[in-house]
């Protein structure tokens, strides 16, 4: 970058000395003021990469309030930018106090402009590497989809899988525990399909009453039941043309569950109390944090139905599992709440990192956004702690080092991450392992895992 596209204010009340500053800074973009209201405005106007500022500012420029008032301003709007404070001779302390609060430098008057065009030359490249360096962090790990952070393997297959089933019209099944995302992703779904200009209708299925979730899917006619006073669509006809978005389809009723079979089949409805057929185009997802499976054998869910809401399953790891994007996720947060809070948050402490990366997490993303919210809000400083997060002592402690628990965890790791990189090829990932086919089925057994979801097949569409 070119000295003159660098902008730097120079906030400083003594016309000489500000006259002398100009004019060693010549080849910059330079921006001036003397006080806190106009550095301010000057600082919202051309967003200055480097700001040189006096800490003795109108209107008692004998002290350092003002001037330190004016710091906290600064990096409470622009958190990145670099301030270096001019203080008198031999005043260390408010030096030190302001480099305390936030400050990149000081300099002690009286003023040498070679020296002190060192430092603010510094400033800019120091400024420009961390710029790149934000700049190349949310590339490397940005996810193929807007909203969805995927930096672990588990996730980037994910997304690969939603990339290649949204454009098709088949109905897709996400398996994951409460607060994995499973919404965010179907809503990806919707948005990468050819619907993405028709209406998302989403219905929790074990948030309504039993006696009346089919009146809330189906839509009832005048008089079909007490309270129907006019006739009412149902969510499903109301998503004519879009998508219908069906979360914890585990809970629907077994009695609904036989209608909802009828409509995938036929594709058409009935109103409750009414007898007319109506065609609907509807792009089905579904979703549970339940295992299918075992709701079948406790003849709570009928296969049949699970057969036709699974023609795509996916499944979503939970953010425990994620280990290699679990603190990017966690970055990525806390720089949108920092920003929707107005604070100057800069990262996390060693003790954050540390209960990050080491929590159980049992309430997944949603429970990571709640503990990054409030701690946005708590923090006293420029760093979140274990504290501000809420994460007692003990919490986040260092996961076990019992020989067998640690390797069970590597094994079941690295068999997810090999089905990963060879879209679940049996033969493949057991090459990858170097273990055999029969070997590679009993580690399934034993970790409860299975290649489904990670085939290409199966996410072009494929049964």
């Amino acid at each position: 970058m070119s000295e003159a596209s660098r902008k730097l204010l120079i906030v400083e009340d003594d016309p000489g000395l500000l006259s002398q500053l100009r004019w060693c800074f010549e080849g910059y973009d330079v921006f001036t003021a003397e006080d806190r209201a106009s550095a301010i405005a000057e600082l919202r106007r051309h967003e200055p990469m480097v700001v040189l500022q006096d800490l003795g500012l109108p209107p008692r420029p004998e002290g350092v309030e003002e001037g330190l008032q004016t710091l906290a301003e600064t990096l409470k709007l622009a958190p990145h930018t670099k301030v270096i404070v001019v203080t008198g001779n031999g005043d260390q302390e408010n030096a030190l106090t302001a480099v305390a609060q936030g400050a990149y430098d000081f300099y002690e008057k009286p003023v040498d402009t070679d020296t002190l065009k060192l430092l603010v030359d510094r400033a800019f490249n120091i400024s420009e590497l961390e710029n790149e360096n934000r700049r190349l962090q949310s590339k490397v790990h940005e996810s193929p989809l807007d909203g969805i952070v995927a930096a672990s393997e588990g996730m980037l297959a994910v997304c690969r899988m939603i990339e290649k089933v949204a454009p098709t019209n088949v109905t897709a099944l996400l398996l994951g525990e409460s607060g994995t995302g499973k919404e965010l992703l179907a809503r990806a779904l919707h948005r990468l399909s050819a619907r993405a200009d028709n209406d998302f209708i989403a219905i929790n299925c074990a948030a309504i009453p039993e006696n009346l979730l089919e009146s809330e899917l189906f839509g009832h006619e005048k008089g079909s039941f007490t309270g129907a006073h006019k006739q009412t669509l149902g969510k499903i006809e109301v998503a004519d043309g879009g998508t219908l978005f069906l979360d914890e389809i585990g809970d629907m009723p077994l009695a609904l569950q036989a209608k909802m079979l009828r409509f995938l089949q036929e594709r058409v409805i009935e109103r409750v109390g009414g007898r007319e057929e109506i065609s609907v185009d509807v792009r089905v997802i579904c979703a549970t944090n339940q295992n299918p499976e075992e709701l079948i054998k406790e003849g709570a869910f009928r296969e049949d139905l699970y057969y036709r809401v699974s023609e795509i399953t996916i499944n979503i790891p939970p953010y425990r599992e994620r280990e290699e994007g679990r603190l990017i996720l966690a970055r990525n947060l806390l720089h949108k709440y920092s920003k929707a809070q107005g604070r100057a948050i800069n990262g996390f402490s060693d003790d954050a990192v540390h209960a990050i990366e080491s929590y159980s997490w049992p309430g997944n993303v949603r429970e990571l956004e709640n503990k990054i919210s409030g701690a946005v809000i708590m923090a006293d400083g420029k760093m979140v702690t274990a504290g501000d997060l809420g994460i007692a002592k003990g919490e986040g402690e260092d996961e076990s080092l019992n020989l067998r628990e640690v390797r069970s965890r590597a094994e079941s790791k690295a068999i997810r991450v090999a089905l990963t990189k060879c879209y679940g090829n049996i033969s493949k990932t057991a090459d990858l392992l170097g273990v055999t086919r029969p070997t590679l089925y009993d580690l399934f057994n034993k970790y409860g895992l299975s290649a489904e979801g990670y085939s290409k097949k199966a996410a072009q569409g494929g049964k």
